[in-house]
C-alpha cells in the first residue's frame, strides 16, 4: 500500500510537471499568434491595446479577429483531444479517432445538407450548425454503433473502427455528390470547412462552443477511473461491477458531442484526437485520470500551433488549419499502423 501510494504520487507529480511545461507552451504560442498576421501588432502594440491604449484598428484586430480564433482553437483542440481518448478507452484500440470513426464525417453531411437544402443560409446563428452537427454526428455513431454490435457478443472493438472506416467512406461520397450541385460561393465555404478551416471566428462562436467544453470535458474526467477499468476488458469489467454498457454509451455520448461541436466550428479537423492522447499517455502514462487533462493540453498546443502556421502562411488568405494539422497527424498515424501491424 505504502510503495503504491508513493508511486501515485510520483506520477501525480510528473503529470504537474508537465502540465505545467505544456501550459507555458501554450502561452509562448498564444504571444506568437497575437503578433503574427497579416496585419502586425508588436508586443509594444498588444500591451498597449490589451490596457485599453490602443488605436481602433488594433483593437478591432486584436479583440475581434484574432482572440476569437485563438480561444476556439484552443477550445477545439482541448475538445478533440478528450474525445480521442475518451474513444481509444471505450474501444481499447488505440487508432480509435472521431475523424477515422466516421464521427467527423456525419457532421459535415449534416453540415453540407444544410447548406444545400438552404444554399443562402438564411436565419444561420452562431448556433445553427453547431446543432445540426452534433445530430449528424450521433446518426453516424448510432449507425456506427448498431453496425458494431452484436446481441449476445456485445460490442465488438474492431468491428466498430472497420464500421467507422466504411461509414466515413460511404458519407464522403454522399457529401461529394452533394457539394457538386452547389452554387460557387457555398462549393467554397463547404470545401474549406471539409479542409478544417476555422470559419466560426467570433466571440458568439466562442459562447456557441464553450457550454459543451465546460460541460462535457468534466464529465469525462469524472469517468477517468471507469475508462481504466474499460481497458482490462469486458469480461474484467464486468466482474469488478462496472455497469458496462451504459457506461460506455455515456462515454460514447460525450465524445461524439464534442466532436461535433468543435468540429462544426472547425471544420474537419483529422488526427488531432489520435495524437493527442498517444503523446500524453507516452508523457505521463496510461491512467486516465492522469492522461486525459495532459491530452486537452496537447490538443490544445497543436491546435493552437497549427492555426497559427495556417494563418501566416500564404497571406493575406492564409490555408485551411486541418492541412497543417494533417500533415503533422497523418505520418503519426502511419507509425501506429505499422507498430500495430507488428
Amino acid at each position: 500500500m505504502k510503495k503504491q501510494t508513493i508511486w501515485s504520487s510520483g506520477r501525480s507529480a510528473r503529470t504537474l510537471a508537465v502540465a505545467a511545461v505544456l501550459l507555458a507552451l501554450i502561452v509562448i504560442v498564444l504571444i506568437i499568434s497575437v503578433n503574427s498576421g497579416h496585419t502586425s501588432l508588436n508586443p509594444m502594440q498588444v500591451m498597449r491595446t490589451f490596457m485599453g491604449m490602443g488605436s481602433r484598428n488594433e483593437s478591432l484586430i486584436l479583440f475581434e479577429f484574432r482572440l476569437p480564433r485563438i480561444v476556439i482553437s484552443l477550445l477545439v483542440g482541448a475538445g478533440l483531444a478528450v474525445a480521442g481518448a475518451v474513444l481509444q478507452g471505450v474501444s481499447r484500440n488505440p487508432l480509435a479517432d472521431p475523424g477515422i470513426l466516421g464521427i467527423n464525417a456525419g457532421a459535415g453531411l449534416a453540415v453540407v445538407l444544410y447548406v444545400s437544402l438552404n444554399p443562402l443560409r438564411m436565419g444561420a446563428s452562431p448556433f445553427t450548425l453547431p446543432f445540426l452537427a452534433i445530430i449528424g454526428s450521433f446518426a453516424a455513431a448510432a449507425a456506427i454503433y448498431m453496425l458494431a454490435y452484436r446481441k449476445h457478443k456485445g460490442l465488438s472493438t474492431s468491428r466498430l473502427l472497420l464500421a467507422g472506416i466504411a461509414m466515413a467512406a460511404g458519407i464522403q461520397s454522399l457529401m461529394l455528390v452533394l457539394v457538386i450541385r452547389l452554387d460557387e460561393q457555398n462549393y467554397t465555404f463547404v470545401a474549406n470547412w471539409q479542409a478544417g478551416s476555422i470559419w466560426g471566428t467570433t466571440w458568439d462562436f466562442v459562447l456557441a462552443l464553450l457550454p459543451w467544453i465546460i460541460i462535457l470535458v468534466p464529465f469525462v474526467f469524472s469517468k477517468a477511473r471507469q475508462m481504466d477499468v474499460f481497458m482490462l476488458g469486458d469480461q474484467t469489467a464486468a466482474g469488478l461491477g462496472s455497469l458496462l454498457n451504459r457506461e460506455r454509451l455515456l462515454l460514447i455520448a460525450a465524445a461524439v458531442a464534442l466532436s461535433g461541436a468543435c468540429v462544426s466550428v472547425s471544420g474537419g479537423i483529422s488526427f488531432l484526437g489520435l495524437i493527442g492522447p498517444h503523446l500524453a499517455r507516452r508523457l505521463v502514462g496510461p491512467q486516465h485520470m492522469y492522461f486525459v487533462p495532459v491530452s486537452a493540453l496537447v490538443g490544445a498546443l497543436i491546435m493552437l500551433a497549427g492555426d497559427t502556421i495556417a494563418r501566416t502562411m500564404m497571406q493575406p488568405s492564409g490555408i485551411p488549419t486541418g492541412i497543417v494539422v494533417a500533415v503533422i497527424g497523418a505520418p503519426y498515424f502511419l507509425y501506429l499502423l505499422s507498430r500495430s501491424r507488428g
